[in-house]
């Protein structure tokens, strides 16, 4: 259905974006809780007494929940709804905060760290999905970009916190406040967000989708006059209930079909989007960054202010996608991305493979390989926050046919922790086996595979209404 000026006038967009808001919190924490462990390292080796493996793990152990969470929520929010499970997941983000600080071991922290998992994995599916289920086509995709903003603001503000506190107390072991160690007030301090979202999700309307799916479709019909006003709310009950199968309610089997392994095409089209969002090498450029500057040849402090500049400069880069993503749509962005990653991985492959080590023994970069290295690498973190980070995210929310959407999410969700996992963990090995220029050169091989992916696989959904999409 094309959107009429009358309907247009109806819709409620000052209560659409508070309602998307309110969702994308989520991903603030979402990046919160992944950034805020980066501080408390030391301290965590300090409580627990741990070697360098089981202190590996405790930083980890929150990816298990991640991948759990993701597989899960989707299938939940079929269940019982969106808004309960993420009113659940604000609570577990909460509890989790609250755990890992008063924790005394690192079993008792791991689990805390699992059930904050848990929550970020769920609020990383279920946030875009909600936000596309209550957003008129038009500027759907501007709205559910939010989500990656919200994600990297979240790690910045982690990053700040984490800075403010460690400065006050002198260090991470340092004592803040009533003589408690600074490390466990950083992840205290994730119950002010945690709370905030829990509270405000009390009063946002379930998804209309999911209403009607359920067959509770007065009030599905009363949310959808509320976001669309009477006339449109009366054309999308009757669109959004022929698309969905009125033998049974969404469920994880529908997902079946003649693709691959009796698994729908498009749901492989999902499954490849996220796992190539992360075998792109992002998590890397964000986690080890001040090693990468640091061997460019800049002081510790100069490559801690580069990562500052560096989650500026991606901050900057969504909000160009939220400004174009529906006026030039979603394929168009994913593959400039891809191709721009592909020549400035491309590129810091080559720097660091014909780069050589000084006699400490620790790559250092001479002449202007530093600046090459640095320049492509910024680029890189831009190219990827104007494609790849932000319209990954949009895809998956609005790709799906309504009958399957909370099941491919869940798959989808669980393939993208489970990739983030494997390039987590392998980096190391990596760094030790074939050296950073290797390392670049494999996530650069990636990116090439993404452009074909693209080309191939990706079709446009810009403008379309959910109701539309094919599977």
């Amino acid at each position: 259905m094309t959107s009429t000026p009358q309907d247009q006038t109806q819709t409620n967009t000052p209560f659409i974006i508070l309602i998307s808001a309110i969702a994308a919190i989520g991903g603030f924490l979402f990046g919160y809780d992944s950034g805020v462990i980066n501080g408390t390292v030391d301290g965590l080796k300090d409580a627990f007494h741990s070697d360098s493996l089981l202190t590996g793990f405790n930083v980890a152990s929150t990816l298990l929940g991640c991948a759990i969470g993701a597989f899960l929520a989707g299938n939940l929010a079929d269940k019982f709804g969106r808004r309960p499970i993420l009113i659940f997941s604000a609570l577990l983000f909460a509890v989790s905060a609250w755990g890992a600080g008063i924790s005394h071991s690192s079993l008792e922290f791991i689990i805390f760290r699992v059930m904050g998992g848990f929550a970020v994995g769920a609020a990383s599916v279920l946030c875009p999905a909600y936000i596309s289920e209550v957003t008129p086509a038009r500027y759907r995709g501007a709205m559910s970009s939010v989500q990656q903003i919200a994600i990297i603001s979240g790690l910045f503000f982690s990053f700040l916190s984490n800075y403010a506190i460690a400065h006050k107390a002198g260090s991470s072991l340092g004592i803040f406040a009533w003589g408690i160690p600074a490390w466990r007030w950083m992840f205290w301090v994730q119950l002010i967000p945690s709370l905030t979202f829990f509270v405000a999700l009390l009063f946002i309307p379930e998804s209309p989708r999911y209403l009607l799916a359920v067959g509770r479709d007065a009030i599905a019909s009363g949310v959808l006059t509320r976001l669309f006003g009477a006339h449109e709310a009366g054309e999308k009950v009757r669109e959004i209930q022929a698309s969905l199968n009125t033998e049974h309610p969404p469920k994880l089997s529908d997902i079946l079909g003649s693709g691959l392994l009796g698994i729908r095409p498009i749901v492989w089209v999902g499954i490849g989007l996220a796992v190539l969002q992360q075998f792109v090498g992002i998590n890397v450029v964000f986690y080890y960054g001040s090693v990468l500057w640091q061997s460019a040849g800049f002081s510790e402090s100069d490559s801690l202010l580069i990562n500052v500049i560096s989650g500026g400069v991606s901050i900057g880069a969504c909000i160009v996608t939220i400004l174009v993503i529906d006026r030039i749509g979603r394929k168009p962005l994913l593959l400039i991305g891809s191709i721009g990653m592909a020549l400035t991985l491309g590129a810091m492959a080559w720097v660091f493979a014909s780069a050589g080590k000084s006699v400490d023994g620790h790559l250092h970069l001479v002449g202007s390989a530093g600046p090459i290295a640095l320049v492509a690498a910024n680029l890189y973190v831009i190219f990827f926050n104007l494609s790849w980070g932000p319209v990954m995210w949009v895809m998956l929310g609005e790709m799906f046919p309504n009958q399957i959407r909370g099941s491919a999410l869940a798959i989808s969700g669980l393939a993208q922790w489970l990739a983030n996992f494997a390039i987590t963990i392998t980096f190391p090995m990596l760094l030790s086996g074939i050296g950073l220029g290797g390392a670049y050169g494999l996530y650069a091989f990636f990116a090439i595979v993404s452009v074909i992916f693209v080309l191939k696989c990706i079709h446009e959904t810009k403008g379309m209404e959910l109701e539309q999409m094919q599977g």
